[in-house]
């Protein structure tokens, strides 16, 4: 015990308390703070808006303890990780919860937990171990195949639940990982070349009337997406219409948090459930242009610090960790955003730290304090 103290004490004098990024402390206070006060401007509910405060102060302190965790000394247990994450999206297909079609919860009693999203940093931390250990071999065909089947089995998982967009948005920051790393130019030509004839047969599998590719509501929200004259497919679009419309009635500062007003889309109910995925709509509408820009811009400051963080990591491993967490959050801007704004297919991810959801700020904290963690080893410049 005293030897594991002793151990303990040395490594914390060895970091670098000086690059504590307060920048990213802030931004993250800050976008977390805004999304509970919309949170209790989207619904009559205060349980959403406690629930939420209780996981930021929750999810803080795991940002702070996990920071002072070498993450090093985390990724000697990665293989440990992998078959947690797998086991727990195992047991969701066994005892999960299902709401609305999709079973993607366990119910703890005092808390549910979406393990999908716990598996977003599970996978960042161990590829980032796997990478790191094998980058001098990671464009041999042992190795690429040896990594699509390690990906492949959780991935599979999520998109059994079936979660289509948590497993498309995995995907992609696996892709920008495994790039970071040092994937070959060759091997990403190869394959995109396989990926263009197999995109095209899978639309084609799609668009028939019989098709066994998506379940029937993912399906009808892609038709509903483009065929005006489909009234079931419209019907689930409804939500997205009003979403448009609720961004622009908002205007430039937008008709205030907490309004009465008579003329509001959500105060007429017309976005169910805003708290969660429409959350942005909300936002829109209450703080208009300057509300919505001001999220965007927060959101991209927290990857531009990850990606900051990154580049002055101590090793590969720390700086795809960093480059993961700003990929996971990005994509899901950009995909959420898209979403309520009707730019593409309604989905169903949340907005980062914005969107009311205990498993995702939860994780995305614990995500957070493996870069602040990086950014406190970082490398000594010369």
């Amino acid at each position: 015990m005293i030897n594991n103290s002793n151990r303990i004490i040395v490594k914390l004098k060895s970091y670098q308390f000086q690059h504590v990024n307060v920048r990213l402390i802030i931004l993250l206070v800050a976008i977390t703070i805004l999304g509970i006060n919309v949170i209790a401007s989207a619904t009559d509910k205060t349980s959403y808006e406690k629930k939420q405060l209780f996981g930021f102060i929750l999810g803080f302190t795991v940002m702070c303890i996990v920071a002072l965790i070498d993450y090093h000394y985390v990724l000697k247990y990665a293989w440990l990780i992998y078959f947690l994450n797998l086991a727990m999206l195992g047991a969701v297909m066994v005892v999960g919860d299902k709401h609305m079609g999709a079973q993607r919860w366990i119910d703890l009693k005092f808390i549910q937990i979406q393990p999908s999203e716990l598996a977003k940093v599970f996978l960042i931390l161990f590829f980032a171990w796997f990478f790191n250990k094998f980058k001098d071999r990671l464009n041999t065909a042992r190795i690429l195949l040896f990594t699509v089947a390690l990906f492949g089995a959780p991935v599979l998982l999520i998109y059994k639940q079936p979660d289509l967009s948590t497993s498309i948005a995995i995907c992609m920051v696996f892709a920008i990982m495994i790039y970071a790393a040092g994937l070959s130019y060759k091997v990403i030509l190869g394959v995109v070349l396989v990926m263009i004839p197999v995109a095209a047969v899978l639309i084609y599998l799609i668009m028939q009337p019989d098709q066994k590719v998506l379940e029937s509501y993912q399906y009808d929200r892609l038709v509903g997406f483009y065929d005006k004259d489909n009234e079931k497919a419209q019907a689930i679009s409804w939500q997205q219409d009003n979403a448009v419309l609720a961004i622009g009635s908002g205007r430039l500062w937008g008709k205030g948090l907490n309004n009465d007003s008579t003329d509001s889309v959500k105060n007429g109910d017309y976005i169910p459930e805003p708290q969660t995925d429409f959350i942005f709509a909300i936002v829109g509408e209450e703080l208009g242009f300057a509300g919505t820009a001001g999220v965007i811009l927060l959101l991209a400051c927290i990857c531009f610090e990850c990606v900051y963080v990154g580049a002055h990591a101590a090793d590969l491993a720390g700086r795809l960790i960093c480059i993961g967490m700003a990929a996971v959050i990005a994509i899901q801007t950009f995909i959420n955003i898209a979403v309520v704004t009707k730019m593409m297919p309604n989905t169903g991810l949340t907005l980062p730290f914005v969107s009311y959801g205990l498993s995702s700020l939860l994780s995305l904290y614990f995500g957070m304090g493996f870069v602040l963690n990086v950014g406190m080893q970082r490398r000594k410049m010369l």
